[in-house]
């Protein structure tokens, strides 16, 4: 069980706010160490994972041209969009988002969301974008910064959710197989196929309780609008 205490030093080093890649570093290190690796085969290991994963500097390609789009005006583009939409609310434009994110993912399809890719370019501003006229401000100044950051908590949280939910569906997706890898070690063999069909109520539970939290958002928003007119 000691291999084990790489968990316990990212769970210390996160709970701590330390660099993630020396966390992570660190971690691997202590992993290797009590798993009985010596320093040589340590560092080839570190190197045979760099050179079988090396394809994820790819994302670079797609961080820069996601810099582009911004400074091109992506952004206020998107918040143009929701603004000349009358009936758009911060909750209806994430409850729109979040099941597609969570069917794609279910079908594998991970990549066409995220945070880089498509929360900050796109769906953060949209929502605060509607945030912004649900509360009845008419200038960015204007806008309540708590508002704006629960705007955009609630903009990440719809992709996390969506993806941590449904990529469990698919049964090609690491953290099945390793559920599946981890039973086999000890007599029960599970198919992929019944783990992914079990996932499915959790997902659905998933969209329920969340779909109500947006819900709950709107509600919350309307309200601040009516305060601030009484307040006038």
């Amino acid at each position: 069980m000691w291999v084990l205490i790489g968990v316990g030093v990212v769970l210390v080093g996160f709970a701590l706010r330390m660099n993630p890649l020396l966390v992570v570093a660190v971690a691997t290190g202590a992993t290797g160490w009590t798993a009985g690796l010596s320093p040589f085969e340590l560092i080839a290991a570190f190197g045979k994972a760099f050179k079988d994963t090396r394809e994820v500097s790819a994302i670079w390609i797609v961080l820069a041209l996601i810099g582009v789009l911004e400074r091109e005006g992506l952004q206020a583009r998107a918040r143009q969009l929701i603004e000349s939409m009358r009936g758009a609310t911060a909750g209806r434009v994430l409850m729109t988002y979040f099941p597609v994110r969570m069917i794609t993912s279910a079908l594998g399809l991970t990549a066409l969301g995220g945070h880089a890719q498509m929360v900050r370019p796109l769906v953060a501003p949209m929502t605060e974008a509607a945030a912004k006229r649900s509360v009845g401000a008419t200038r960015d100044d204007e806008v309540c910064e708590a508002v704006r950051e629960d705007a955009r908590a609630h903009a990440a949280a719809a992709d996390n959710i969506g993806l941590f939910f449904g990529e469990d569906i698919f049964i090609a997706i690491g953290s099945i197989l390793l559920m599946r890898g981890f039973l086999a070690q000890y007599g029960i063999d599970v198919e992929p196929l019944q783990l992914s069909v079990w996932a499915i109520p959790t997902a659905i539970l998933a969209l329920l309780i969340h779909g109500f939290r947006l819900w709950r958002l709107d509600r919350r928003l309307a309200r601040m609008q009516q305060q601030a007119g009484e307040g006038k």
